[in-house]
Parts: C-alpha cells; structure tokens; sequence
C-alpha cells in the first residue's frame, strides 16, 4: 500500500482534509473510495475523516487503497526496457511488435502481461492493476508510463485532458523523386473513421474531429525523410494519416502505405516524454533512441 506524507502549509489553516486532497489532484472517486477505508487518513498520528479542519504544520498521511487486481491479466515472463521506477509510476520504452493490453488474438503477449509477471516478482504482496496511461499502437514503440495506483492514474489522465503531457515523436515518411516533403509545417485537418471500420482512420472535412500535427525534418536520403513530430490532438493514427494525407506515408505502415514493405511495421517511435511527476509535482523528461530496425533504415539511407 503506497502511504504518502503531506506537511500541511498555512494556505490550508481551517481547511477540510477534502479540500487539500482535491487540490492535489485527487479525484471525487479517489477520495471516495479513501472514505470508505478504515485508516486510510491519519492526521497527526490519528485516524480522522475527510471534514476534519487542517492546521498549518500538520502531518498529514494518505494510505492508498487498492480494491480490486487485474485478474484476466496473465502474468507472463516477456523483456521489457523499464526506464524509470519510483512508487507511484512506471516509465517503460516498450518494444515494436508489442500490443499494450490483451485482446482476442493478443492474450499472453502484450505490455500488461510482462508488467504483470514484473509485479509478481517484485511486489508479490500487492495487487497488481494495469493502467497505462498514453496507449501507443502495437507496432509503435516508444516511451509510455503506467501508473502504480488510482490516484497517480487520475492525476496523469487529467495531465492528458489538460495537454500537460507531451510527447514527441519520430518517424521515417517517403520522399519520392520529385515530391520532397517541405522541411517544417503544421497539418490540421479532421480525422475521423473510414467507411464506419472500427480500425482505419482517415482525412474527413465534414464528420472528423479536428487534428494538429507538427512536424520538422530532421534529415534526408535515399528517398525517405527522418521527422520530429508533435501533436496538439491525440486522435487515432494522428500521425500515419496526416503524413499520408500530404503524401508522405511512413515506411511500412500496412494500413496507410501497403505497397511499402522495406520495414515490418510503420516507422514510428514515441522517443521523448515530459510530464509532471503526479505526487510532488517534479517535472519529468525521458529520452529514448529508435529501435534498432528503424536505425538500420536510418544507417542505410545516410551512411
């Protein structure tokens, strides 16, 4: 049970508990569930409830419960690139090819069940709940961070509602002979899905929500360009459509440029992330370099 420690300041002299806590960031259903649980609030060395008045100084302890595990989760030995861990959340680089949560076709290989098998191990006492909170595609690879308990995932999920967290992306996009992709712009234009599929997304003036890609290149060769991408929307395939809607698909992306089979998977990777840390407040930044096939396009075209 993760147990936090507030010194309470003197803003909140005469203040609820309540009132602290949302002001932290806790959700009504965090503080809801911390209601109904013997001993989850101590002030000052006693148990209390959440209408009792803060004084300046005060100790203040939060335990945070955690009712229910992810039982359909099959815990499973698979490598994963832990790149930060602290008690409240986890920063992984996930690897191509690996699916973020179980679905018909994917129940033993994705994210959720390696983390599952890394909690089983290390933290055998606890229960273990998979929230993940910026979802990448399967064949993306990149940075992506769950949360360790349910008041660290309501704080981050409100940093995505607020644009707080940001993201920035790489991808390796066609240049065809003739047609070089200009060396920096900004795409908007709606996206919505095609022809009512639950998958493929496309390019839609009239019913699409709106989109916003910026987008730099970086370098170029071999009839390809290697881009940084930023999003200001977080729409489904923001990225693999807006790239192909200018007329520069990635490379082996089986959806929106089938005829390109020089790369197993689209050549996108989540590759910096920047958050505020959920419990103190710290600003976070990690960094973490392609993987290895799409470096060996990049090795190909420029060297």
């Amino acid at each position: 049970m993760r147990i936090i420690k507030y010194i309470i300041p003197i803003k909140y002299n005469n203040e609820k508990i309540s009132t602290f806590l949302k002001d932290r960031g806790y959700s009504s259903k965090n503080l809801t569930v911390m209601r109904r649980t013997e001993g989850a609030i101590v002030l000052n060395g006693c148990k209390v409830y959440m209408n009792r008045l803060l004084q300046d100084g005060d100790d203040l302890r939060i335990s945070i419960p955690e009712e229910k595990k992810s039982e359909k989760i099959v815990p499973v030995n698979l490598p994963i690139d832990i790149v930060y861990e602290d008690e409240d959340i986890i920063v992984v680089n996930k690897p191509p090819f690996m699916p973020i949560h179980p679905s018909l076709n994917n129940y033993e290989n994705t994210l959720a069940n390696a983390l599952a098998y890394y909690y089983k191990k290390k933290y055998p006492e606890n229960n273990f709940v998979f929230r993940c909170i910026n979802r990448l595609d399967r064949d993306t690879s990149g940075l992506t961070i769950i949360a360790k308990h349910m008041v660290s995932a309501s704080i981050l999920h409100q940093q995505v509602i607020d644009d707080v967290i940001k993201r920035t992306y790489y991808a390796i996009v066609e240049e065809k002979e003739g047609e070089a992709i200009k060396d920096e712009g900004v795409i908007d234009l709606p996206i919505g899905r095609q022809n009512d599929s639950s998958i493929t997304r496309c390019v839609d003036m009239e019913n699409g929500q709106r989109a916003v890609t910026h987008y730099k290149v970086l370098s170029r060769g071999g009839g390809w360009a290697f881009v940084e991408l930023h999003l200001e929307t977080g729409r489904t395939h923001q990225i693999r459509v807006h790239m192909t809607a200018i007329g520069h698909p990635l490379l082996g992306d089986f959806l929106y440029n089938p005829s390109d089979n020089r790369l197993k998977r689209q050549a996108l990777h989540a590759g910096e992330l920047e958050f505020n840390h959920p419990i103190t407040g710290e600003k976070m930044q990690f960094k973490a370099g392609v993987y290895d096939d799409m470096r060996g396009i990049l090795t190909s075209i420029y060297v």
